[in-house]
């Protein structure tokens, strides 16, 4: 896949345009798509994304929660096959254009897409003021053939979007969230200092730091995890939470204790890979109860990763 800018010289395609957060099972039915287009029209496919959620731009205020940063979706979308994926800087000037000023000056004119593949809900131009109907009436003025591709859905998942994905990661839900994404959500974070307590009652953590405080981090709880470093993955588990039976206050930890594992990774990033939640978060009596469960939650997850 290559990645393409402005300052490039640009060849007829069919493209698709999105924020593609996640790049999830319905990004990846409408891409299908677009390949398909693309093959019987004999050009290059492309997606057009951006640097930075547009929400963001618009309103200075707003905490994206984003399932991938943009190295990780650029990796997602290279997976998916596509010729070509450029990358658009939302500005306060890009979110003034109406639709057919989008359509006309930045993708025919500059970026010379002559199909547009158009997600089955998806609305773009100053105030989101148009819909498909004006976007294929806009095309047919500028020379642009404007298609829209059909709803994306399953028995099993039912409605599939970003959101979806976000709601089911709030809720602990890690089957769903990964069913929709195709594929297991995870964040990569750096290794710091922790309390230190996990080492004297049997169960050594690593505390993380993740990378990018944008991203999403699932509800407190309990997970069985994969943990990869130095390309290689570990199995484990990893308790996200305020840690109410030490106290320890408001602040939300983060940490994993890897299995079978003997390396000293401080200050090392790792990536956390989320296969399923085991319970929620709970204060106990005292310590001893807080090891006796913790002991029950290492062979509940064992069982998951079919550890003997």
């Amino acid at each position: 896949m290559k990645i393409l800018n402005q300052s490039l010289v640009f060849a007829e395609n069919v493209a698709t345009v999105g924020f593609f957060d996640g790049v999830h099972a319905g990004h990846r039915f409408l891409i299908d798509e677009l390949k398909a287009i693309a093959k019987a029209e004999k050009l290059q496919s492309v997606v057009f994304t951006f640097s930075s959620h547009p929400r963001k731009v618009l309103h200075s205020d707003y905490q994206p929660q984003l399932l991938t940063t943009l190295e990780e979706k650029l990796n997602r979308l290279e997976s998916t096959g596509i010729d070509a994926c450029v990358i658009l800087d939302f500005s306060l000037e890009m979110a003034k254009l109406s639709a057919f000023e989008f359509l006309k000056n930045i993708l025919y004119e500059q970026y010379n897409v002559r199909t547009l593949l158009v997600g089955h809900d998806h609305r773009f131009g100053r105030d989101r003021a148009d819909g498909f109907v004006d976007y294929k009436k806009y095309g047919a003025e500028i020379g642009m053939k404007v298609i829209q591709t059909s709803r994306y859905t399953t028995t099993q998942i039912g409605h599939i979007s970003s959101s979806e994905v976000r709601s089911a990661l709030k809720n602990g839900d890690i089957s769903r969230a990964n069913e929709i994404l195709s594929y297991p959500y995870s964040f990569r974070g750096k290794v710091i200092d922790g309390y230190k307590m996990g080492r004297k009652i049997g169960f050594p953590t690593a505390n993380i730091e993740p990378d990018d405080n944008e991203k999403l981090i699932p509800a407190t709880g309990v997970y069985a995890v994969e943990v990869r470093w130095n390309n290689c993955n570990y199995q484990g588990m990893m308790n996200i939470g305020k840690r109410p039976t030490m106290e320890n206050g408001t602040s939300i930890s983060i940490e994993v204790h890897i299995f079978k594992f003997n390396h000293n990774i401080y200050n090392q990033t790792i990536e956390i890979i989320f296969k399923e939640k085991i319970r929620d978060e709970q204060k106990f009596q005292n310590l001893d109860a807080l090891i006796h469960q913790l002991n029950r939650d290492k062979l509940k997850v064992m069982e998951i990763f079919k550890i003997s």
